[in-house]
């Protein structure tokens, strides 16, 4: 259904999230989610014995069912909105429309639920699937970026603590800490997938009353109900214990660990434009993007700042998830309904919307490379100080005093340098002509391979161990593409 031009279109839908997220949570899929719950605690009572007319229990009849499968996807949205608006109930609205179509299975269907069976339920089933299609991408974008990694673990870069140069590393290296926050972030969401429970039948208050009586007192098969619903449904676990809704509690640990994903889509991508001001790596740029209405020249890191910005709105939601857990009173209260129909689809829309920017990047990133190698060469010589003073101090100097020499001429070069006289290598000349330098070997002191330590074998065992696993997973999800639409 398109949305009109003259109202509002939530830009997750119209801009950024993929279309099968989009699908999976709109109003359709729900509700044909529903009628498959309706069928399957049909199938799973009429299994348990409703079927025989004993004058104390409702008889489910084979044509019952039948005429329930045959109408569960024919859901005329309008006539249950008409509904809706005379009842004020939603799920009543779609009990009634499934009457409509299906008049034969009106005594039978929601037969000892209450609305949080299907809409718990639903939402259980749609969270689940989605969180799947997180993990696929997730690991898309792992693989990806650790092909990235993998050819540039060798390129010297400048390392940076406090924003500062620091010692060198490698391209490929600093990739690494991107990735393996990523790759954290997938074992938590696999996690979550993996153990995500099924609310089941657990009937209005959560004590299954209803099934006991439709059950006639038999406890065994109304625990028997709750899993068979359950396995039809394809989860292998309930809820030991629920309220009329299951604990909101796990809402609240699924969009943590979306905003898991979110921080480090965040730290990656405000790396990336740090890196973009250096014109160090650049993101993906195309032959007609424009920059600025303005300034034509620029080359904004749009990709980057566009995902740190759906990555803290998705960092954001988790605080409203866990409002809704610690304020539901007692067995349950509806002030969690309207809040979680907008902040759980809205985390995962969001949340795929920043992987798919998150793969069109790591697919797409350009290395500067002699750009690299200018500003590694401007401050190599400071980063070689560290190997030039134990140096000295093996050839007799005293440390203390090779130290001092070397603060003190390299401050002086700094201040040379910002005044905009001279560069950095005159800090070699300086140390090469100090006695206390006397008998050092500088020949070898400006190969910057010399200065990133194990960084390019950190690349390839962290590839090896961490990534390959992830790899053979999702064997057949690798390679996946991202086009943004705008």
């Amino acid at each position: 259904m398109t949305t009109p031009a003259d109202v509002y279109d939530n830009p997750l839908i119209g801009r950024y999230a993929s279309r099968e997220m989009a699908e999976r949570w709109g109003p359709l899929r729900k509700f044909r989610t529903w009628r498959r719950l309706w069928l399957a605690l049909a199938e799973a009572e009429t299994e348990l014995g409703l079927t025989a007319d004993d004058g104390h229990s409702p008889r489910i009849r084979p044509e019952q069912l039948a005429e329930l499968r045959a109408h569960l996807d024919d859901i005329d949205l309008g006539r249950a909105a008409d509904h809706e608006r005379r009842l004020r109930h939603d799920v009543m609205a779609h009990i009634h429309a499934l009457g409509d179509v299906a008049p034969g299975v009106r005594d039978v269907v929601h037969l000892g639920a209450t609305s949080c069976y299907v809409t718990d339920n639903a939402d259980l089933i749609l969270m689940r699937e989605s969180l799947g299609q997180v993990c696929d991408t997730l690991a898309a974008a792992v693989d990806a970026l650790a092909r990235f990694a993998e050819r540039w673990k060798d390129e010297p870069t400048l390392g940076f603590t406090h924003f500062q140069p620091a010692q060198l590393t490698t391209v490929g290296k600093r990739a690494c800490l991107w990735l393996y926050d990523l790759v954290i972030d997938l074992k938590e969401l696999e996690r979550r997938r993996d153990e995500l429970p099924f609310r089941g039948a657990k009937g209005t208050t959560g004590t299954q009353a209803s099934f006991l009586a439709l059950f006639r007192g038999d406890h065994d098969k109304v625990k028997r109900l709750d899993r068979l619903v359950a396995e039809k449904m394809g989860f292998g676990h309930v809820f030991p214990v629920t309220g009329q809704t299951y604990s909101r509690k796990i809402d609240t640990q699924v969009l943590d660990a979306l905003s898991g994903l979110g921080q480090s889509a965040h730290k990656w991508g405000n790396d990336l434009r740090l890196l973009a001001h250096r014109q160090e790596i650049d993101e993906p740029f195309e032959s007609e993007q424009v920059g600025s209405s303005a300034m034509a020249y620029k080359r904004n890191p749009m990709r980057a700042e566009r995902m740190c910005s759906l990555a803290r709105y998705v960092m954001g939601l988790p605080a409203m998830a866990a409002n809704t857990a610690a304020t539901q009173w007692f067995e349950r209260t509806l002030d969690d309904s309207a809040a979680r129909r907008l902040y759980i689809p809205q985390a995962f829309l969001a949340a795929d919307a920043v992987l798919r920017i998150a793969l069109n990047l790591a697919n797409g990133l350009v290395v500067n490379r002699p750009v690299i190698t200018r500003n590694v060469r401007d401050y190599l010589p400071y980063m070689a100080t560290e190997n030039l003073m134990m140096a000295a101090v093996q050839a007799g100097a005293d440390r203390q005093e090779a130290h001092e020499v070397i603060r003190r001429h390299s401050h002086e070069v700094t201040a040379k340098v910002k005044a905009g006289e001279g560069s950095a290598t005159e800090l070699f000349d300086r140390l090469k002509a100090d006695p206390a330098f006397a008998g050092v070997d500088f020949g070898s002191a400006l190969d910057p391979r010399g200065f990133v330590g194990r960084a390019p074998e950190q690349v390839a065992e962290f590839v090896a161990d961490e990534v390959e696993p992830i790899r053979a997973r999702y064997a057949g999800k690798l390679g996946l593409t991202a086009e943004l639409r705008v």
